[in-house]
């Protein structure tokens, strides 16, 4: 980075630093909309898609896009990212991706000083700000794997030296729910380290005859980068700094308990159909979504509304549903339902 502009960033890091939460608040609906409306220059509908796709952008977790092919995921994606002041970098997985292609490896260089070989670390696709990971089932296990700790713990660990990632870091995954032939389902671990899995479905006739219109005519509006890593992280800052009711924090608490079979005091339809509940990561995943939509609505407060809105998204990939419910046809978000209609609110929001 030049001296000008490290200044410039460091500029950027003390304006936010001396905004109040309320204007850091502000700030970040105003964010969301510009970003939004960056999106909708290429993206056409998909209404919750885009907000589910904020919320995880402000909260700071990875999301995981589901859908048939040609519903624009990884258009949706790629418009994000280059509406961000941020590094894109994207992974095309194939059953022959090995770990070293998404972390980096170790390779010999000659030193042109001392004449000696060295080893040198070269930085795989990973070290980015907004990782696409497409198709992310179509590579084994192992190298699924490679993404775990950058997941988790945002860093690498390369032959026993670690390397810090860049923050902000997001993964963005798609993948493709019906063409399951030489595909890898995601680990459970990893799965549970996706913070919302968004499906995509096919448009309404009036959105899909847009769609045709736009693409078969002239090239789309240039999109613009609106939003600065130095803001993404203030308002991530924020999200977390936002107060929630204790009722709200016991609500989601309480959904995500209700998914566990082994609980004495769940549902019966539960025990039937449901092998293993959602983690605790599955409740912490709501409050923060909770306070991400609230933000991003201009409401200063998060709701029962909001972890009800993120339900599906947070626990349809975290709820292992057991065979009886796959013969039966029972779907992971049919079972998300009656949880939200049969958990019923904390007594002191009555």
């Amino acid at each position: 980075m030049t001296a000008p502009a490290a200044a410039s960033a460091t500029a950027s890091v003390a304006e936010f630093d001396r905004l109040d939460d309320a204007a850091l608040a502000d700030r970040l609906q105003g964010a969301g909309q510009r970003i939004a409306a960056e999106l909708r220059k290429v993206i056409v509908g998909q209404d919750v898609v885009v907000e589910q796709a904020l919320i995880a952008l402000f909260a700071g977790g990875n999301c995981l896009l589901v859908g048939v092919p040609g519903l624009a995921k990884t258009l949706l994606i790629s418009t994000l990212a280059r509406a961000l002041d941020l590094q894109f970098s994207r992974i095309q997985f194939t059953p022959d991706l090995m770990p070293s292609d998404v972390t980096g490896t170790d390779v010999i260089q000659d030193d042109p000083t001392t004449g000696q070989r060295r080893l040198a670390f070269m930085p795989g696709p990973v070290f980015a700000n907004v990782l696409l990971a497409d198709e992310i089932n179509r590579t084994p296990p192992k190298t699924q794997a490679a993404l775990l700790e950058a997941m988790q713990e945002r860093r690498v660990t390369v032959q026993g030296r670690t390397y810090e990632l860049d923050k902000p870091f997001f993964v963005f995954a798609t993948q493709n729910p019906i063409e399951l032939e030489g595909t890898y389902p995601l680990p459970e671990a990893q799965l549970d380290r996706f913070m919302l899995e968004v499906m995509l479905d096919y448009l309404p006739e009036e959105d899909e005859v847009a769609v045709v219109k736009a693409t078969t005519a002239l090239p789309p509006e240039a999109v613009r980068s609106v939003v600065t890593k130095e803001e993404i992280l203030a308002y991530q800052r924020v999200v977390r700094r936002l107060p929630i009711a204790d009722a709200v924090t016991r609500y989601a608490v309480s959904l995500v308990r209700a998914t566990r079979p082994t609980n004495g005091v769940v549902s019966d339809f539960v025990k039937q159909y449901v092998s293993y509940g959602a983690s605790v990561r599955a409740a912490q995943a709501l409050v923060l979504g909770a306070k991400a939509r609230a933000l991003l609505q201009g409401r200063a407060s998060a709701s029962f509304d909001d972890v009800r809105a993120l339900a599906r998204p947070v626990l349809r990939h975290r709820v292992l549903i057991n065979f009886q419910a796959q013969s039966e046809k029972v779907t992971t978000d049919q079972l998300v339902a009656r949880l939200i209609e049969s958990v019923p609110l904390p007594k002191s929001s009555l």
